[in-house]
């Protein structure tokens, strides 16, 4: 069994991590730049309007905008004309996925019943929340056999809120979380393959709208049959990671997912 596996750092804007680090204007993300440098990273991606935690995810989970699936803010609520996301077409293959998350909303992501293992534990709003749950992560990732494990870090997003984007306090926040990606990527196969990749950046203390800072989003992704060392310069959507994702666990897309696979980033592009 093969694990794909999904880390998404909520509210990483990708000037934080840029490769040039700058101290006081970036922050140091040594485990971040290495695997940018080992896999491809899409210069050019960007998120979903409006550019708030649950459209998003729930874009990128079915590759639709969320015009599409209703979801316009981070109340949940039930697609009027459902479509099976990247979840239901993975189980519907035999295949077994994880949830590790903090943010309880997140739940709605997949329908009931199409999971192997889900653990949330509701702290993203404690700074030291992602640092608490990693290791119970890590021991379900070691004790569940997983094909697709989605990992998700809500604690940049909450220092974005609470101090600002870009602030000293948030750039630090960055930099743990770059270490605890380190922990994680440190313990996986080696022959996993991942995307890693932000929903939405920020302003001030506040996300949401169409302009750059909010829109622009990390998007990378490295593991056997990925280009290295590749920085793309194409247009990449949030909408596109299902797509991707499909085809990294063998799946065929869904015909109404709008996104596309980002095929350009795949050894022979």
């Amino acid at each position: 069994m093969s694990l794909t596996l999904l880390l998404m750092i909520d509210g990483l804007r990708p000037d934080a991590v840029a490769s040039d680090f700058v101290p006081g204007s970036s922050a140091a993300c040594p485990n971040l730049t290495a695997l940018r440098a080992r896999g491809v990273w899409a210069e050019a991606a960007r998120s979903v309007m409006p550019s708030i935690t649950l459209p998003c995810h729930m874009s990128l989970f079915h590759s639709v905008p969320p015009a599409r699936h209703g979801v316009t803010t981070n109340a949940w609520q039930p697609m009027a004309r459902p479509l099976p996301g990247l979840i239901e077409a993975a189980h519907a293959a035999g295949k077994r996925c994880g949830f590790f998350y903090n943010w309880e909303p997140l739940r709605d992501l997949s329908r009931p019943e199409q999971l192997a293992v889900a653990y949330c534990r509701n702290n993203s709003h404690d700074l030291d929340g992602d640092a608490r749950n990693l290791p119970v992560f890590l021991d379900l990732l070691r004790a569940e056999p997983l094909d697709f494990a989605f990992v998700y870090f809500g604690n940049v997003d909450s220092a974005g809120h609470a101090h600002g984007w870009m602030s000293p306090e948030y750039l630090r926040q960055a930099e743990r979380t770059d270490a605890l990606a380190g922990r994680l990527l440190a313990a996986l196969p080696a022959e996993a393959r991942l995307i890693v990749m932000s929903d939405h950046g920020g302003h001030d203390r506040n996300h949401g709208t169409d302009q750059a800072e909010d829109m622009r989003i990390v998007w990378l992704a490295a593991g056997p049959g990925i280009r290295s060392g590749v920085t793309l310069t194409t247009p990449v959507s949030l909408l596109d990671t299902a797509p991707t994702l499909a085809r990294l666990m063998g799946l065929a897309p869904h015909p109404e997912w709008e996104g596309r696979c980002v095929d350009e980033a795949f050894a022979g592009a």
